[in-house]
C-alpha cells in the first residue's frame, strides 16, 4: 500500500502519459512552463548583469561625486580637495578638465583623419585613487610627460593611430584666437586691398604624441575620449593653473547623496556636486524600466501555459465524472477530490518550474560560446559592442530574482487548476455516477 496520500497517488496516476489528448495537452503545457521560466531567468539575469557591468565600467573611468564651482573654474582646488579628503568617506580626489576638442592625424601618407573627442586633462599622482584609467594602458605606457596624449582603443582603431604617431589637436580657444585673427587680417586687407597672410603660428594647432592606447571596457569611452597632462588641458583651455572640478571616489557609491549633504555644509554654497547617478540616470534608468518591462512581457508566456493546464485539467474533470463519483460514494470529501485535481496542477508545475530552472542555468552558463556560435553561423556580430558596449554578454544571477520567477510560475500554474478542482469537487456523487 503506498504511503503517499491517494489525492496525490490518484494525481500521478492521471498524469501518466497514455497517447491521449489530455495528455499531449499536458505536455505542451509542460514544455510551455520550461521554456517561459527559463526565458524569464536568462532575460533578466542577462538585463541585471547589463546593469552591474554598465555601472561598474561607469564607475571605472568617472567617480561617484564630482565638485565644481559655480559660473566659474576652481581655482584654489588643492584647498578645496584638502577639505573633501578629509571626509571619511572618502576614498579618493583628483582635478579634472574635461572639453571637447577638434583632432587631425598626420600620417606619413595617405589621408589624415578628423575627429571630435573629449579631452580629458588628469594629475597622474592623484588620477590612480579614482580610476581605473592608469591601469587600462594596452599599448604603450602611461606617459603624459610633455605634449602626450593616451587614446581608448576604439578612437585608435577608427583614426588608425599607433603609438608614437603625432596627433594635432586644436582647442575651442585656439579656434576662437584663430578666427578673430583671420577676421583682422581680412579687414586689414579689405583697407589695403592687397593680400594679406596669416602668421604661421595661427594656422597650427598643438602637436602631440601619442604615448598609449588605453582600454577601460566600456565602448563610449574607449571611442570618444583623449587623455592629456592636467598642464596641457589647462593650456589649451587658457585655465591659467585653474580646473573644471574634482572627482570624488567613495568608499560606499551608494552613500552618495549622504556624502553630498556633509560635503555640501563643509564647502559652502558656491560649489555644486552632482552624484554619479544623476549623470548617468537616463541610461541606468532605461535599463531598470526595460528590465521590468521584459519581466511583464515574458510572464504571459507562463500564462499561455497555464491557460493549457485548465484546459487539460477541465478536459480531465470530464472524462472522469464518473470516477469521481465513485470515490464520493466510496467516502471522499470535497477537500479530497479538490486537492486530487489541484494536485496535478502542481505536479505540473513543479515540473515545468524545476525544467525551466535547469534549462536557464544551463543557458546562462553557456551564453557566450551559443553566442559565438551563432556570429559564426551567420556571419553577423549579433551583441556589436558600438551598440551595447561590452565585447561579451554579461550575466548576474540574482537569487531574488530566480526565486520569484520561480515562485511566481508555480503559483500561476496552481491557480490554473483551482477552477476545474473546485468544480470536481462540487459534483454531487448520484449525478457523477449517472454521467455518460
Amino acid at each position: 500500500m503506498s504511503r503517499w496520500p491517494f489525492e496525490l497517488f490518484l494525481a500521478l496516476r492521471y498524469l501518466r502519459p497514455k497517447r491521449t489528448f489530455v495528455s499531449v495537452i499536458t505536455v505542451i503545457s509542460v514544455i510551455g512552463v520550461i521554456l517561459g521560466v527559463a526565458v524569464l531567468i536568462i532575460v533578466i539575469s542577462v538585463m541585471t548583469g547589463f546593469d552591474r557591468e554598465l555601472r561598474d565600467r561607469i564607475l571605472g573611468f568617472k567617480a561617484h561625486l564630482q565638485v565644481t564651482q559655480r559660473d566659474a573654474p576652481m581655482t584654489n582646488y588643492l584647498a578645496v580637495m584638502r577639505a573633501v579628503a578629509s571626509n571619511e568617506n572618502v576614498k579618493g580626489v583628483a582635478p579634472f578638465i574635461l572639453g571637447q576638442v577638434m583632432v587631425k592625424t598626420q600620417p606619413d601618407a595617405g589621408n589624415p583623419q578628423v575627429g571630435a573627442p573629449w579631452v580629458r586633462g588628469i594629475d597622474p599622482r592623484f588620477e590612480t585613487n579614482v580610476s581605473i584609467l592608469c591601469t587600462s594602458v594596452v599599448a604603450g605606457a602611461f606617459d603624459l610627460d610633455g605634449y602626450s596624449v593616451l587614446v581608448g582603443t576604439e578612437l585608435a582603431r577608427s583614426m588608425r593611430l599607433n603609438v608614437g604617431d603625432h596627433l594635432a589637436v586644436y582647442s575651442q580657444a585656439n579656434l576662437e584666437k584663430m578666427q578673430k585673427v583671420i577676421e583682422e587680417l581680412e579687414q586689414r586687407r579689405g583697407q589695403t586691398n592687397r593680400t594679406v597672410t596669416l602668421p604661421e603660428e595661427f594656422r597650427l594647432a598643438d602637436n602631440y604624441t601619442v604615448r598609449g592606447i588605453f582600454d577601460v571596457g566600456y565602448f563610449e569611452y574607449n571611442a570618444s575620449v583623449i587623455v592629456t597632462s592636467l598642464d596641457n588641458a589647462q593650456d589649451l583651455y587658457r585655465l591659467e593653473g585653474a580646473v573644471h572640478g574634482l572627482l570624488v571616489m567613495l568608499r560606499d557609491p551608494f552613500q552618495a547623496g549622504a556624502v553630498r549633504a556633509s560635503l555640501h555644509r563643509a564647502l559652502g554654497g558656491d560649489y555644486d556636486i552632482a552624484l554619479w547617478t544623476e549623470q548617468n540616470s537616463t541610461l541606468l534608468n532605461a535599463l531598470v524600466v526595460e528590465k521590468n518591462m521584459m519581466f511583464y512581457l515574458l510572464f504571459f508566456i507562463v500564462i499561455v501555459a497555464a491557460f493549457g493546464i485548465m484546459n487539460s485539467q477541465i478536459t480531465s474533470v470530464v472524462q472522469k465524472t464518473r470516477e469521481i463519483g465513485a470515490l464520493k460514494a466510496l467516502g471522499a470529501t470535497r477537500a479530497q477530490v479538490l486537492w486530487l485535481f489541484l494536485s496535478q496542477s502542481l505536479v505540473v508545475g513543479v515540473l515545468g518550474v524545476s525544467g525551466g530552472f535547469g534549462l536557464g542555468m544551463l543557458a546562462l552558463a553557456y551564453r557566450n560560446e551559443f553566442l559565438h556560435f551563432m556570429n559564426r553561423m551567420t556571419g553577423l556580430e549579433l551583441f556589436p559592442a558600438e551598440i551595447y558596449c561590452f565585447t561579451e554578454l554579461p550575466a548576474l544571477i540574482v537569487p531574488g530574482d530566480v526565486a520569484l520567477i520561480c515562485g511566481s510560475a508555480l503559483a500561476i500554474c496552481a491557480l490554473a487548476g483551482l477552477i476545474p478542482a473546485w468544480t470536481a469537487g462540487r459534483l454531487k456523487p448520484v449525478e457523477a455516477l449517472r454521467h455518460e
